[in-house]
């Protein structure tokens, strides 16, 4: 009997027995601790709810959900610019070399004050060309009116006297528009008066004038340099007092901001911030950037806001909307990033709620999805919930 059995063991022992015994085995421990695993797998992905004691409990605040009425705001960053409207550049009005310089960058000027000195032929040949007309006017309009009274007294025909009026009339229309030419190029309207009275001018030189009051923000031109009249830049003038911050939107931001919305333009330096209006919100999107260029109009009296500074931009939707609001801080992140609440049960535990964000202002997210009026939510001590819930 025993040496039956040593055989029986001998033959198990040999190594085509022994794999399959071995086979055999493994299979029976992997089909034995598969559920186990599943099941371990299923509780790690499924956190359960987490039930308190009566001392934890008084750490934790709550807040429950219901409708209310709010205002979008939408952040962004902005550039400074001129504001267009009271912003120019000065083109030279007249042709020939600068003779003299009168202002410098960051000047303040009024409208019609000087620029620049121009010794320019197109400046004499203007004021030569209106004191012509100027004398042309004056002889014809002298002989219309000797042959309106000669007609009277049948010195000439009234064919001629009517041809003599015609004639001061186009006179005097050439002598308009030579002054209007004048007035085109800035003259002097003391040399206008010289001309007028038939007095001669001393010294005839060209001049650029301010066409609005502001600050001088740029001088294009040297002394010497020629200019081109039409096609020359010579300066940039800009009322400061008032500039543009053109921010972008991205998203469904630029459905949020309308023309007339209030914003806040802070320059990060700690002062207070500075109201703003938006003014215009563009009709396309950047096909480069994707984003939606919107402008805000900000006085700027004190000339703290210089062109091309970044700031930082917060608009203010003037529609109000009902929606389910709550505070940032009950938001948590699971694993994969989502964001999830704890919503207490009828039993009196804590479940964890995934939920859709929506637009955040004033400490606070709008729920689009996930929550109900009248939800009970954590919202100080939802970190100490997930401790518990991961133990």
């Amino acid at each position: 009997m025993k040496s039956e059995t040593f055989r029986g063991l001998a033959n198990a022992a040999r190594p085509g027995a022994l794999s399959v015994a071995l086979l055999f085995a493994v299979a029976a421990l992997a089909g034995c601790s598969h559920p186990d695993k599943q099941a371990a797998a299923d509780a790690s992905t499924t956190p359960q709810n987490v039930t308190l004691t009566k001392t934890q409990l008084k750490r934790i605040h709550f807040y429950t959900v219901a409708p209310s009425s709010y205002q979008n705001t939408v952040d962004a960053t902005g550039v400074v610019g001129f504001d267009d409207n009271q912003a120019t550049s000065v083109m030279a009005p007249i042709s020939g070399p600068v003779t003299r310089l009168l202002v410098n960058p960051g000047d303040q000027v009024k409208k019609g004050q000087p620029l620049a000195m121009v010794a320019s032929p197109d400046f004499a040949a203007a004021i030569s060309a209106y004191r012509k007309a100027v004398d042309s006017a004056r002889t014809a309009r002298k002989l219309a009116d000797q042959d309106k009274d000669l007609v009277k007294h049948q010195g000439v025909s009234e064919r001629e006297a009517e041809q003599a009026q015609t004639d001061a009339s186009n006179a005097e229309a050439d002598r308009n528009a030579a002054l209007q030419a004048l007035l085109g190029l800035g003259v002097d309207p003391k040399d206008i008066k010289a001309v007028q009275a038939g007095l001669p001018i001393a010294h005839i030189e060209g001049m650029i004038r301010a066409p609005i009051a502001g600050t001088v923000v740029q001088r294009s031109i040297t002394v010497g340099q020629l200019l081109q009249a039409g096609s020359t830049p010579c300066f940039t003038i800009a009322d400061l007092s008032r500039v543009w911050v053109k921010t972008q939107l991205f998203g469904s931001d630029p459905a949020l901001v309308k023309a007339g919305d209030s914003a806040e333009i802070d320059m990060g330096d700690g002062s207070k911030p500075l109201a703003g209006k938006v003014t215009y919100v563009a009709a396309e999107v950047d096909p480069d950037t994707r984003a939606t260029l919107a402008r805000v109009q900000v006085d700027n009296p004190d000339g703290l806001l210089k062109k091309q500074m970044y700031v930082s931009v917060k608009i203010h939707s003037a529609n109000a909307e009902t929606g389910l609001r709550i505070p940032v801080e009950a938001i948590l992140r699971d694993d994969e990033n989502l964001p999830f609440v704890y919503v207490t049960q009828p039993d009196g535990s804590f479940a964890r709620k995934h939920v859709t964000l929506g637009a955040r202002n004033d400490g606070q997210y709008v729920i689009t999805k996930g929550l109900r009026p009248g939800d009970r939510i954590v919202i100080d001590g939802s970190i100490f919930l997930m401790f518990m819930q991961t133990q």
